[in-house]
């Protein structure tokens, strides 16, 4: 037995590192030369032995593999020793290794399609067997996590958790997860994580797992894009119906108004109460701005497209908001990166657009004077191109503005400012939109905020 053990281990090693055809000449010659005093359990117990030492040190993906192609390295063997002892029955062992092979290689065929199908899912896929290890886990949830598979593998939860290279928002994300499998046995969530990625988690376990437990977890961002896309164009159709029946019962009492307080002028100066008049003149004048807002808003003049490059575009931007800048202490940079990407545009509309963003931006860097008086404000404007668009940045150093700020800058009537309409973003949303353009808003406070206007390039 010693002797068997000896030759053993160095053919059946060569052979699941290279799985040569030569190597497994080998088992061949072993399984002729061994002789019938030797009982098969020995043979597979030899076997069982050689093949824990070989896999002692790699890794459980790696082990598996090894296993398999021992097996065949085995079955050649003994294969071999029966057609030595029982020379008669060739035909009939022939038969039978024919079908293992066959069983094999489809056994193997369909395990590799299914997990290949569950490695490059766009879902996470993990499944944690009863014991609490994760027995399987896909690219993409390694991915997530932002950790190698082969690391997090044979791991508990609180191996995870522990893990060097696991940040900490999704250490928290994670946990806060776990406390709700375990406690509360909820199957579905939808988080969103530090990086303002939607969540779609669904947990199964039960009968049907065996004990296991099967976490899915999807990116579903683009999906609430669209939903949140779909709830502003509902908000802006219902702003359209307020904003006609105001202008239509308001805005002509206005004029009435207007008209009267211009005819008792003169007797107001008589009395030195002239600013009375100019007050109310102003005040009507500003109701009046509003309701053109409301006007706008609603339903925005089909644009007037014109050809146009966007760097002479936004120089011409520059110049009309520099002398206002440096009254504010600010600094307006400019950087096209040697691009000139050219757009079919409503200039008076987008250049609308883009000194409403300026303004908002020159507001928030003096709210930041304010509470840091150090800080330089600065706006920088940078112009690129994708594939299919004009990418138009604009990017301040201002106060920056929280999630549920950023989630709401949209909306119609939302507004952070003492005096604001909550307007003006509403306004500039539609008009980008008309346009078959797009924004893209990222922020943090004591940061800054950043703007991006997709328009799409003339082709």
């Amino acid at each position: 037995m010693q002797a068997i053990r000896k030759h053993y281990f160095p053919a059946l090693a060569e052979y699941v590192r290279s799985g040569s055809d030569v190597s497994l000449y080998q088992a061949t010659e072993m399984g002729k030369l061994l002789n019938g005093g030797i009982h098969p359990e020995d043979i597979i117990g030899i076997h069982e032995e050689t093949i824990q030492m070989l896999v002692a040190n790699v890794e459980s993906e790696e082990a598996l593999k090894l296993y398999n192609r021992s097996f065949l390295f085995l079955m050649e063997l003994m294969v071999a020793y029966r057609f030595r002892i029982q020379p008669g029955e060739t035909t009939e062992f022939s038969e039978m290794k024919e079908l293992l092979y066959k069983s094999n290689r489809s056994t193997q065929y369909v395990k590799n399609k299914y997990e290949n199908v569950l490695q490059h899912m766009d879902s996470g896929i993990a499944i944690f067997d009863s014991d609490g290890i994760l027995s399987f886990v896909n690219l993409q949830m390694a991915k997530m996590m932002d950790i190698p598979r082969k690391m997090l593998l044979g791991c508990n939860i609180s191996g995870i958790l522990s893990h060097p290279q696991l940040k900490r928002s999704t250490k928290r994300m994670i946990l806060s997860l776990y406390k709700d499998i375990v406690r509360r046995r909820c199957r579905y969530y939808e988080i969103q994580d530090a990086s303002g990625r939607h969540l779609l988690i669904t947990v199964t376990f039960g009968d049907q797992l065996d004990g296991d437990y099967l976490i899915s977890v999807k990116d579903v961002s683009d999906y609430k894009l669209i939903e949140q896309t779909a709830y502003q164009n509902d908000k802006l159709a219902m702003l359209g119906k307020i904003s006609a029946a105001i202008a239509h019962e308001i805005r002509n009492p206005l004029t009435s108004i207007r008209g009267f307080i211009q005819l008792l002028r003169p007797h107001l100066l008589q009395l030195g109460k002239e600013e009375y008049a100019r007050i109310i003149l102003m005040e009507i004048d500003r109701a009046n701005e509003i309701i053109n807002e409301f006007l706008n808003s609603s339903k925005p003049t089909a644009p007037m497209k014109q050809e146009v490059s966007v760097v002479s575009l936004l120089k011409e931007v520059i110049l009309l908001s520099e002398s206002e800048a440096l009254m504010k202490g600010c600094v307006i940079q400019f950087e096209s990166y040697d691009q000139q990407p050219r757009v079919s545009i409503d200039v008076k509309q987008v250049k609308q657009v883009i000194l409403n963003i300026l303004k908002n931006a020159l507001d928030a860097i003096a709210e930041m004077a304010e509470l840091d008086g150090e800080r330089k404000g600065r706006i920088d404007l940078i112009v690129k191109q994708d594939v299919s668009h004009a990418i138009i940045t604009i990017r301040d150093n201002g106060k920056g503005m929280d999630r549920n700020t950023m989630n709401r800058l949209f909306d119609p009537f939302f507004t952070t400012k003492a005096s604001g309409t909550g307007l003006g973003l509403a306004v500039s949303y539609r008009i980008i939109r008309n346009h078959g353009g797009f924004i893209k808003l990222d922020s943090s406070i004591g940061e800054g905020t950043e703007f991006n206007i997709y328009l799409p390039l003339v082709t």
